[in-house]
């Protein structure tokens, strides 16, 4: 997800949005614990994108 796309979103939507990024890290991270998955940079990128969110989320 883009910053353009995040900025148009709304407060309420950005806020949604933060709480289902962060139910697929735990179920990602929970599976490449169990056993290795494709590819790990997915973790890495899930965890960059809730952050993207919870700024502008406190911008707005």
């Amino acid at each position: 997800m883009k910053n353009t796309e995040i900025r148009s979103l709304s407060a309420s939507e950005i806020a949604e949005r933060i709480v289902a990024e962060k139910e697929n890290l735990t179920k990602v991270a929970f599976a490449h614990t169990i056993s290795p998955i494709e590819n790990p940079n997915r973790i890495r990128e899930s965890k960059r994108l809730i952050a993207r969110l919870k700024t502008a989320l406190a911008a707005k």
